[in-house]
């Protein structure tokens, strides 16, 4: 089941997307191609990022696998939805997209075991981890302000129940930038599992429904620029879509959960 969370005649509305389709909670449906402003499917409690979890992206930074999962938190004033502008930094030099499955946490746990983490699994989505990599100092510890900005998290745009997935350790996931294939990766090659990868966040953190966790991305990161479309695919999941806007175009909010409808 794809579920989705959008703004339509001028309302927040939820519903379930089956082919080109959207049929909201009220009752009432649309086509998907009617729909002008996608939030995120559903809103996140916190977002747990995990670098270097792909070994061919890793040879492509020239680095080695770390000896435990490389962990920063992506801020939730850096969602954004589906179709939403994503704003490159006045002075960046290299920014980037990072395709990433997102798997969303269903139930609280604490010092889960890994063979038994997926029954902590609700569902998955797909996430851009965007990256300034001028901030990156160091590869093993990425800093808040090269994966924090406002708008450098696009998440969506569906949520799809984990029981769909047939194998989630055998995805392919696919970055498109202007209709060029540039990213493409299975979740196979994960180095850390998502079992291993639960285990060890929730061997000191708590996890909470609603809580995501992005897995990594395979090898393929390059610059984007402002005019430039990204489309990131992954299998099940659909396809998430945003365009790099200049930066100094970007407006600012006066905060509040109020604002993300208009930033998404």
């Amino acid at each position: 089941m794809m579920k989705a969370r959008v703004i339509f005649e001028g309302r927040e509305q939820t519903g379930i997307v089956e082919d080109d389709l959207i049929t909201f909670t009220s009752g009432k449906s649309a086509q998907v191609s009617e729909i002008q402003t996608w939030l995120t499917p559903f809103q996140p409690n916190k977002m747990i990022g995990l670098a270097l979890n792909y070994a061919d992206h890793a040879d492509e930074l020239g680095l080695e696998k770390p000896a435990e999962p490389v962990l920063f938190i992506k801020p939730n004033s850096s969602l954004v939805g589906h179709n939403a502008p994503v704003f490159y930094p006045d002075g960046a030099t290299y920014m980037h997209y990072e395709n990433e499955l997102a798997v969303v946490i269903g139930k609280e746990g604490k010092k889960i075991k890994a063979e038994e983490a997926m029954e902590y699994v609700s569902g998955y989505t797909i996430a851009n981890d965007v990256t300034v990599r001028d901030f990156v100092n160091n590869f093993y510890r990425p800093p808040v302000r090269a994966k924090g900005h406002d708008t450098f998290g696009p998440l969506g745009p569906f949520f799809v129940d984990a029981a769909d997935i047939p194998d989630v350790n055998n995805l392919e996931l696919r970055t498109y930038v202007n209709g060029e294939l540039r990213q493409q990766g299975n979740t196979k090659d994960l180095m850390y599992s998502i079992g291993e990868i639960i285990e060890f966040v929730s061997s000191f953190m708590t996890l909470e429904p609603n809580d995501v966790i992005l897995t990594g991305t395979p090898k393929g990161i390059s610059h984007v620029f402002p005019g430039d479309t990204v489309r990131l695919e992954i299998d099940y999941l659909g396809a998430l879509e945003n365009k790099i806007v200049d930066g100094r175009t970007q407006p600012v909010s006066s905060g509040g959960k109020e604002n993300e409808a208009s930033r998404s």
